[in-house]
């Protein structure tokens, strides 16, 4: 592991974290807020909120350059000026609407341009079953299967060489025990759709893309894993659903931080909370798993 010994003074953090800029691909950064050499870089989608703040910011405690990811600009700079405040760690914010394919591909560009390397990869952003209606992304697609997966697909896929660079190395993708076997003949669910339903393939789809790159990257020191954090955490998206929550968001935390920092996870392991599970029996299926692959390489224009 990697750690830095830089300190921001707290009282500089107001005049210096909140200057911003705006890029022509509709990002967001502070400027001058770089990795000390040798600190350890983890990207966390979706990380101005939820369980997504909560492991950036345990993250950054640990003295960590985390790379934070939104939509909400203010959220995303208090979050950076949180970590930053905190004394062991350092943050960036960038902004990306991962319902724009376009939006992704930006903000994966500006990371292979701002950074030297990325240590671990953390696909956490979603949108969950509510409000129960299809969506359609700025792409054409079904809202959740790209926000869910396909975004992550295309991001992890553009950053792969600053991962490989990294190694030792992780990717962490932010599943649910609610899968859906896919649909390859509407995928995109033009009939009988529910929210239900478009978020639980969504979330198949990212533990078969992690089967998947467990093959792609046998040999190397990088491991893909994915999991189910914990059941209905009391999040935004749990709450916009009508649920009660039954776990707290600390629970979903320390899930995925044993990803993050355990020796003893294997390539392509799926978890349920810290245990080791079993994901639903299409992601084993090699044939829906090489329909998924294909599929996704056309919608993206990623090889």
């Amino acid at each position: 592991m990697y750690f830095s010994g830089f300190v921001m003074p707290r009282f500089v953090v107001t005049g210096f974290l909140f200057i911003t800029f705006f890029t022509s691909q509709g990002l967001m950064g502070q400027s001058e807020i770089a990795p000390a050499p040798g600190q350890e870089v983890i990207l966390v989608t979706g990380s101005t909120g939820g369980l997504g703040r909560e492991v950036a910011r345990r993250l950054g405690s640990q003295g960590a350059h985390v790379i934070v990811h939104g939509r909400n600009a203010q959220r995303g700079t208090e979050l950076v000026a949180e970590i930053v405040a905190e004394g062991s760690g350092s943050a960036r914010f960038y902004r990306a609407d991962f319902s724009s394919l376009q939006e992704v591909r930006g903000f994966g560009d500006k990371i292979l341009a701002d950074y030297s390397r990325l240590d671990v990869l953390i696909n956490n952003a979603g949108f969950g079953s509510a409000p129960n209606q299809r969506m359609v992304s700025q792409d054409g697609h079904e809202l959740r299967f790209q926000v869910n997966y396909l975004a992550g697909f295309l991001l992890t896929k553009m950053l792969m060489p600053l991962i490989m660079d990294s190694q030792p190395s992780r990717i962490v993708n932010v599943s649910s025990a609610a899968q859906t076997a896919i649909d390859f003949d509407d995928v995109m669910i033009e009939q009988n759709f529910s929210g239900g339903r478009a978020y639980a393939q969504s979330k198949l789809a990212q533990i078969l893309f992690t089967f998947d790159l467990a093959e792609e990257l046998e040999g190397l020191d990088v491991i893909p894993v994915s999991l189910h954090p914990a059941t209905y955490m009391d999040t935004e998206m749990v709450r916009r659903a009508g649920v009660q929550p039954r776990t707290t968001v600390d629970e979903g935390a320390h899930a995925v931080m044993n990803l993050v920092r355990s020796e003893d996870i294997k390539p392509g392991q799926y978890f349920r909370g810290i245990e080791v599970g079993r994901a639903h029996d299409q992601a084993h299926d090699r044939i829906a798993r090489n329909l998924l692959k294909a599929l996704s390489e056309e919608l993206t224009g990623v090889r």
